[in-house]
């Protein structure tokens, strides 16, 4: 699972290369906030796109680091300070930041996500464990994200697109589809 997410930090290089940007990816930023949280002891999951990378076997690519956490008062700010982070803006139901390299991070404290951080599985990546949000979690996370009328179409469509990974991996993971789980992806095809 983490040869996928090497694969999307060297998407993340070829993006930027393109663009004619520095060749960068998300790698240092994702260390450096694992090591504050985990330091800090601050419960937290890998959610999104980086979460997907995890998940699949398909290579993906996403431009920011999404962390769920309990409570975003929680957060070690002067610890992320010292590590490079720099604060960007306070939303609902998350905190922006901008890392090494100027890696967006956002942090939730989405209530919806609140009893899946303790069922984050562990995977090591270098000398941290990262904490991912488990697929059954991810799955309805990405179908409430694809009935969101707030997002953009093509995020939706994506989240959409997200699940059905999940489930063509995992089929088992359909036993805990809701009704109106299994509803929104009869509507789209899938």
């Amino acid at each position: 699972m983490l040869r996928a997410l090497e694969i999307g930090f060297e998407l993340d290089r070829r993006w930027h290369w393109l663009r004619g940007e520095m060749e960068d990816t998300k790698k240092p930023a994702l260390l450096g906030v694992i090591r504050v949280l985990s330091l800090a002891g601050v419960p937290h999951a890998i959610i999104g796109g980086i979460a997907m990378q995890l998940r699949q076997e398909e290579p993906r690519t996403t431009l920011d680091i999404d962390i769920a956490v309990l409570d975003r008062a929680d957060l070690p700010t002067a610890a992320l300070e010292a590590a490079g982070f720099q604060h960007t803006g306070s939303f609902l139901h998350s905190e922006n930041w901008r890392g090494p390299g100027e890696t967006p991070v956002q942090f939730t404290d989405d209530p919806e996500l609140r009893d899946a951080i303790p069922r984050a599985e562990p995977m090591k990546l270098e000398d941290v464990t990262l904490r991912v949000l488990a697929p059954a979690d991810l799955l309805h996370a990405k179908l409430r994200a694809a009935r969101d009328p707030a997002r953009r179409r093509s995020k939706r469509i994506l989240d959409l697109a997200d699940a059905e990974a999940l489930l063509e991996k995992d089929s088992a993971l359909a036993a805990s589809l809701s009704d109106e789980e299994r509803a929104l992806l009869a509507r789209v095809g899938v």
